[in-house]
């Protein structure tokens, strides 16, 4: 089963529970996808499912900061409660040390010796991680690394 069926079967299942919350959530990923897939005219794979579900998964996050910040808990709980349901469709994450062997390999592939070469890692590096990690530390661990080689 893709992941976008699954997220389809899991939006029928909270209609049939009248779970409105979790079904306001899901249906605002459909969303987001139909909405990628008539602007781009393509059917999304599973990868594709997954970087609508990152982009959403930090909209997220950044409105977390916000209303923590004005003082809106019930809001962050609001927001809280869709990273949760957004985030059981994500892949299980990498451990750092399965980072750090991507990270390495993809520099010795790469041939990369000075930070300026960091653009040819992080294109190997991404496919391979998508979704599993945060890109923004992966990028930091990759400027560390050729800053140290």
């Amino acid at each position: 089963m893709s992941l976008k069926e699954r997220i389809t079967e899991d939006m029928k299942a909270a209609l049939k529970a009248k779970e409105t919350a979790r079904l306001g959530a899901i249906r605002l990923l459909l969303a987001a996808i139909k909405q990628k897939e008539v602007d781009e005219r393509i059917d999304l794979d599973d990868a594709g499912v997954v970087s609508v579900i990152e982009k959403m998964l930090k909209q997220r996050k950044d409105s977390i900061a916000q209303y923590e910040a004005a003082k809106r808990q019930d809001l962050v709980d609001a927001e809280k409660f869709e990273v949760e349901v957004l985030s059981a469709y994500m892949p299980q994450p990498l451990s750092a040390d399965e980072v750090a062997a991507i990270v390495a390999q993809a520099i010795a592939e790469s041939g990369a010796k000075a930070p300026a070469d960091m653009g040819k890692v992080m294109a190997l590096v991404k496919p391979k991680i998508a979704g599993r990690a945060d890109m923004g530390e992966i990028s930091k661990l990759v400027k560390a690394k050729l800053a140290g080689a």
